[in-house]
């Protein structure tokens, strides 16, 4: 059969409708695959497959930077209907055909694991289930995006209001608590429905897959192959040994020091010793300056990362209406070229999202060399090391003097700020885990969101409970908690490797205090392998230890105290 031409890029298919797609499948299907031709047709399947992925990423992206755009998200539906579904449908058989052969080409043992486990779990009756899946996570987004208030004669998005929480007058701090807290209520009913319609579709996507439950079903498809649910829950109960103690102790410190009786939920931000927020940029553009200043003083070769994304315009940084909640970083796969989205306000939290997605951005820059999309695939618990391990790695360089955000006590002040949230995340990512494992192994319970509102304000207890925090009186405001957290919607599952993630990047850190240099050197060996490595074995490559037990746990708290009683000393 005579070659085919890819495009030369994404953009010549951005209008194509699955008619213009199938001549490239069916030149793939019908070619017969030997040792002579198995890495030239390896890399036009990887290729059309990055092109695909980043017509996929440009719709995504409109439907985020913009959620009221119609016409975005009509090209995003359509996108998932006509295109995404089909090329499933049609991988899958490029996917026997390649097992079928029994041809294996060089360094492809983990995607060839991950392949076979795809081609066990395809199921085509799934493929619009998804789709509509995708799209309530839209309507989702949509909900939450449409959340203003009232402040100040302004109308402000929720995300605008969170910098009146660390501000040092405390009625300003509760009436601005109170005031999201009771705009977010007003869509609970709205946000239940979208759940219960969520719900029902990946009951219905484990049932069609022949799995017990959706629980089952996901850990398969998350390629989850290097740990099991109740590792999980394991960790779950280490956090609530190890590290709520610990958490209890830094609330009790936070009480004292604030000179409060008792701590409310809106006294958890402010700095403790009263001093005015940290205000470390006045717009997006000086984030991006001082952050691109920072990463070329962890390596210059990052540095060069960051430059590129900034002249080739991959960044969209600041707040505004409309936009979609939260921050991430995707890729434009075929052109191997990451983008990152946030909504900065100008609070200390802004820098370390922008350092954490710039974790994220290096993993694309760093594993480029891969010849096949498949080998680049990172699993979301190494993923989350690449991006932790750099708010850590950075964080010895936020000063002024390598042209950062702050003078030497501020730094310290928001490295001590960076390091008790990241103790204190690990109890609230137990909750967020925990719920997810109740929802989808007692799916009858949970299609019932009061239920979801008592098991959520049960593990709210177990976690996130402490001796000097008074919440008595905000019970529905913490029982709906699990409608703010995205993933649910979004990525079921996907909220545990932070914590695991965590722990890696802790590892990373403790070398770093002992050899930054060399533990950079790691640390970029460690992204430059993708996905293509088993997690113990990315994690030793960073110079770390794949666990997430009491002993680990016990190891990164230590780490964590000693270096914040440091700090606080300096």
């Amino acid at each position: 059969m005579m070659s085919l031409n890819l495009p030369k890029t994404s953009k010549e298919m951005q209008n194509w409708k699955w008619a213009d797609y199938i001549p490239f499948f069916e030149y793939l299907l019908t070619q017969k695959i030997n040792k002579n031709n198995i890495e030239s047709w390896m890399k036009y399947w990887s290729d059309f497959s990055e092109l695909i992925g980043e017509v996929g990423t440009d719709v995504y992206v409109s439907t985020t930077v913009d959620t009221a755009d119609e016409d975005a998200k009509k090209r995003f539906h359509t996108f998932l209907e006509d295109i995404s579904e089909n090329a499933s449908t049609k991988n899958q058989e490029l996917k026997k055909k390649l097992l079928e052969s029994g041809i294996v080409p060089d360094n492809f043992d983990i995607p060839l694991r991950a392949i076979k486990s795809e081609v066990e779990l395809f199921c085509e009756e799934n493929l619009p289930l998804m789709t509509k899946d995708s799209k309530l996570s839209k309507e989702y987004d949509a909900v939450i995006g449409a959340q203003t208030v009232e402040w100040e004669g302004k109308e402000v998005t929720i995300t605008q209001l969170s910098p009146v929480v660390l501000e040092t007058d405390r009625e300003r701090r509760e009436r601005a608590w109170r005031l999201a807290a009771e705009r977010r209520l007003k869509d609970r009913d709205k946000i239940n429905k979208i759940w219960q319609k969520i719900l029902e579709i990946r009951i219905k996507i484990a049932e069609n897959a022949g799995y017990d439950n959706y629980r089952s079903w996901r850990w398969e498809y998350l390629k989850r192959f290097d740990y099991t649910p109740d590792d999980c829950l394991n960790f779950h109960s280490g956090i609530e040994k190890v590290v709520k103690p610990f958490v209890n102790k830094l609330i009790k410190e936070r009480k004292e020091q604030l000179g409060l009786d008792v701590l409310k939920p809106w006294d958890l931000s402010v700095d403790p010793f009263n001093r005015d927020p940290l205000t470390p940029f006045a717009n997006a553009t000086e984030l991006e300056e001082k952050c691109h200043n920072i990463f070329e003083a962890v390596d210059s070769d990052l540095g060069n990362h960051f430059n590129i994304m900034r002249e080739q315009k991959l960044l969209d940084l600041a707040n505004r209406k409309g936009k979609a909640p939260g921050g991430y970083c995707t890729e434009y796969y075929y052109r191997r070229l990451p983008f990152i989205f946030m909504n900065a306000v100008g609070t200390h939290s802004d820098v370390q999202t922008m350092l954490h997605e710039g974790g994220h951005a290096f993993h694309v820059f760093e594993s480029d060399q891969l010849p096949y999309s498949s080998q680049r695939e990172v699993g979301m618990e190494f993923a989350e090391v690449a991006s932790m391990s750099m708010e850590l790695l950075a964080a010895p360089y936020i000063t002024k003097e390598h042209g950062g955000f702050y003078n030497p006590n501020d730094a310290n002040r928001a490295r001590i700020e960076h390091l008790e949230k990241t103790i204190m995340f690990w109890p609230y990512m137990a909750v967020v885990d925990g719920f997810q494992h109740w929802a989808y192994t007692n799916p009858e319970d949970a299609m019932n969101p009061d239920n979801c509102d008592g098991e959520w304000a049960r593990l709210w207890k177990r976690f996130q409970t402490f001796d000097d925090l008074d919440s008595n009186e905000f019970e529905d405001i913490i029982a709906t908690g699990w409608h703010n957290k995205l993933h649910i919607y979004h990525v079921p599952f996907y909220y545990v490797e932070y914590g695991m993630a965590q722990l890696g990047a802790i590892q990373v850190w403790g070398n770093a205090l002992k050899n930054q240099k060399e533990a950079v050197k790691k640390y970029r060996y460690a992204l430059s392998k993708g996905g293509n490595a088993t997690l113990p074995e990315l994690f030793e490559a960073a110079g770390a230890k794949f666990a997430f037990d009491e002993d680990m746990l016990t190891y990164a708290v230590n780490l964590v105290d000693s270096q914040i009683k440091e700090m606080t000393n300096e």
